[in-house]
């Protein structure tokens, strides 16, 4: 399967594209986008506003813009709210700062150089979803991060293309949802020794894959089919798996099988690219990094990344929980302190803010309608801890109904309501036999966070964490601790799955299991991998059949 890691959109592939990264004006100064300006690799030196003003020209020549061709101008994300411009006339809008998003810029442009500028306007408002982003960083939150973040790339296709695909597999088959103005279009599916081609009309189609050519995705074996179709004027590729998730007997399953979620919180940031990377393969060593510790699943927390990411993790076989990123006020003392202490519920059905409620539910089934194709998700969290949290049971509806090819952890931590997938607990500063309250798979989707400060890896002048510790054993010997007397105990209670917080330090949150900088490992890596087999002997005991 080819490398798609040179493209921004990975499962809808196509060959030939224009990329926009690289040198911009942002204020009249220069900027590497998609870096942003708050990061040392942006190499941006000048003031960080509430307003951005973004400046790039780029060329296309006769044959790009000739009558029978449409001119797309794509962005992977910009925060918050982005007016674009293509020779000082405005393409379109668009707010939130998560989502990529799109325009037809074909009758804007011209042959020649063509000047494209987006106003960026940017006060971190609670209104659109900001995960941990905060003005004045520090402990749990984070440095903001402005403007453009992810990539910007023009695609020229014409009339008859194919505008989306929607996967959803079953273990023998998929249904095909293809969107395009063709007539007909040819797909064709191609595995090891697997060649199916035919061609079809209708936009939805079934595809059963031959019983000897069927691989299942998993953790150890993530197979993935290469999938191409083709209209008379397109042509693009993508991929899909073999999988499923499912809730059955207070359990999870992967492929009908129950799993453990061995895991860990990954928040997305890095030391000198904040939001990004300095290379998208570096989602890739993440990702190995983790499994050489012995986890199979990353809870992805309060951002969406670029489909870079999840198409790394569907290549390598790594679980992902996804969060939804959250708008909304939050309260130190009523989301966090009053939890801690034990008052742990209260009604969410009280609607402050009409517009704020609206912004998040809007983000929300867009959020499931972009990474709806990526077999790597099994699962989404809704609200974390309170955060922004509004009408869950109507959220976790909603959810249902785009997408039931997941569960839902609808309000991980805290403030429990009626409807969810896992009873989701997080345990930070003590250790205890989690006791089953509902019906439904445990899920302890926050706990450890013990802090190690590695001199010379630090890139703050305070430290944060939840128990310090100060060298390698010490760390690892917490770490043991907290699943022998919290997370291997509980398992007979119907735990399903742990994540520990967290993968890497960020800022001044030291409790990484690798530095900010992912130069040092902080823990010992024999002894993480002896946590996974002893964990798996618990778990295989426990589901005798």
């Amino acid at each position: 399967m080819k490398n798609m890691y040179n493209y921004p959109r990975p499962q809808l592939y196509r060959e030939n594209f224009i990329s926009l990264d690289g040198e911009w004006l942002l204020n009249h100064q220069f900027i590497q986008v998609p870096y942003p300006p708050q990061s040392s690799l942006s190499s941006y030196q000048g003031d960080i506003k509430d307003q951005l003003f973004y400046q790039k020209t780029f060329v296309l020549d006769e044959k790009q813009i000739s009558k029978d061709k449409m001119i797309h101008l794509h962005f992977g994300a910009v925060d918050q709210i982005a007016k674009v411009y293509v020779n000082h006339q405005c393409v379109g809008e668009h707010r939130g700062g998560y989502l990529p998003f799109w325009f037809d810029i074909t009758s804007f442009v011209k042959t020649g150089e063509n000047l494209l500028e987006v106003k960026v306007t940017d006060q971190l408002s609670p209104v659109y979803p900001y995960g941990k982003q905060r003005k004045k960083s520090g402990g749990m939150w984070y440095t903001p991060v402005s403007g453009i973040w992810q990539s910007v790339w023009i695609e020229i296709v014409k009339p008859h293309y194919i505008q989306s695909l929607k996967i959803t597999p079953t273990l023998e088959s998929i249904h095909l949802h293809v969107e395009t103005s063709a007539e007909d279009y040819q797909v064709k599916i191609i595995g090891d020794s697997l060649i199916l081609q035919e061609t079809f009309q209708s936009k939805d189609i079934d595809i059963i894959i031959p019983q000897e050519e069927r691989h299942l995705w998993d953790v150890d074996n993530p197979y993935l089919y290469q999938i191409h179709i083709d209209t008379e004027d397109d042509h693009v590729e993508s991929y899909f798996a073999l999988r499923t998730i499912e809730i059955q007997d207070q359990k999870i399953l992967l492929n009908q099988k129950p799993i453990f979620l061995h895991g860990v919180l990954d928040q997305g940031y890095y030391h000198d690219g904040l939001y990004l990377p300095k290379e998208m393969n570096e989602y890739e060593k993440d990702i190995l990094r983790m499994k050489q510790l012995g986890f199979n699943c990353l809870r992805k927390h309060i951002k969406i990344e670029p489909e870079a990411f999840y198409y790394a993790c569907d290549r390598l076989g790594m679980l992902v929980i996804q969060d939804h990123v959250n708008n909304g006020q939050y309260h130190y003392f009523w989301d966090t302190v009053l939890p801690n202490i034990g008052l742990k519920y209260r009604k969410d059905t009280i609607i402050v803010n009409e517009l704020q409620k609206y912004i998040f539910q809007k983000h929300m089934l867009e959020t499931l309608q972009h990474l709806y194709n990526h077999p790597c998700i099994v699962g989404y969290t809704i609200f974390n801890e309170g955060w922004g949290q509004v009408c869950s049971d109507e959220m976790y509806k909603l959810c249902k109904d785009y997408d039931d090819s997941r569960f839902y952890d609808a309000t991980s931590g805290w403030f429990h309501q009626k409807l969810s997938d896992v009873q989701s607990e997080h345990v930070y500063f003590k250790n205890k036999k989690i006791k089953k309250k509902m019906n439904r798979p445990i899920l302890l989707s926050e706990c450890g966070g013990y802090s190690r400060l590695i001199e010379n890896h630090t890139y703050a002048k305070k430290s944060y964490g939840y128990g310090a510790t100060h060298n390698e054993k010490e760390l690892t010997d917490k770490i043991v601790q907290m699943y022998e007397e919290m997370v291997f105990p509980s398992i007979e209670n119907g735990l399903c799955g742990c994540i520990y917080t967290q993968l890497s330090d960020i800022e001044d949150e030291i409790n990484g299991l690798y530095t900010y900088d992912r130069q040092v490992c902080k823990v010992d890596q024999q002894r993480m991998l002896d946590i996974k087999n002893r964990l798996q002997q618990k778990w295989n005991e426990n589901n005798k059949e």
